[in-house]
């Protein structure tokens, strides 16, 4: 009877164990949170540091000057490192989102992908398209996504918000499909009209009709 009361305890104890350990996956600690947090908060700023100097060294020694490609050697390096960080975060934590990593390490998941090889942005794509369902990420910062993999794959985008870089060094946008509806979708998105979007570029731009 013992034997028996003994048998039973140990398969309840492996029960309840097997059930908190589930449990202990799902609520991972805030203290684990906050180090992804300053983890994602530095990949951040390394992806951004680089990338606003562009305008300054572009106006300064221009778009095909020796300056301009030692800086995108910089930020291809920092690219590489971060891309690294961020596939083994969501290999192992999935998309977290702002409510337990904040906005700023929430952005640089996001940014990482987009920032990314062209194999990496079709392979994530999914990944965010759940992440926006589930509220853990932004539609807006979706749409970019979506765009960037359509016109990389030499198809028009949907939302307006990929633009190239003309010969004579002004910037234009890639081509739209169903163009007459681009401020629904962007709309719908949380995105601004494409007309003043398309002012940050220099771009005149008029909704076609």
């Amino acid at each position: 009877m013992r034997k028996l009361l003994l048998l039973l305890f140990l398969c309840l104890s492996a029960v309840a164990w097997s059930q908190d350990s589930a449990v202990a996956k799902k609520d991972t600690p805030w203290a684990l949170y906050h180090s992804i947090e300053a983890r994602l908060d530095t990949v951040y700023g390394d992806d951004q540091s680089g990338r606003q100097m562009i305008e300054t060294i572009q106006k300064k020694y221009g778009m095909r000057s020796r300056q301009m490609d030692s800086l995108y050697k910089a930020m291809g390096k920092k690219d590489s490192i971060n891309r690294i960080k961020v596939k083994g975060i969501l290999g192992q934590y999935g998309w977290l989102g702002i409510n337990e990593i904040g906005e700023k390490a929430n952005l640089a998941i996001f940014l990482v992908i987009q920032h990314s090889d062209s194999l990496t942005q079709v392979t994530y794509l999914p990944v965010m398209r759940q992440a926006v369902k589930d509220k853990k990420a932004r539609a807006a910062d979706l749409a970019l996504l979506e765009d960037r993999v359509l016109c990389m794959q030499g198809k028009p985008q949907l939302y307006g918000s990929q633009v190239r870089v003309l010969k004579t060094g002004k910037y234009a946008l890639f081509p739209i499909q169903d163009e007459p509806n681009v401020d629904r979708r962007r709309a719908e998105v949380g995105l601004e009209p494409l007309e003043a979007y398309a002012r940050y570029f220099g771009i005149d731009y008029h909704l076609p009709k």
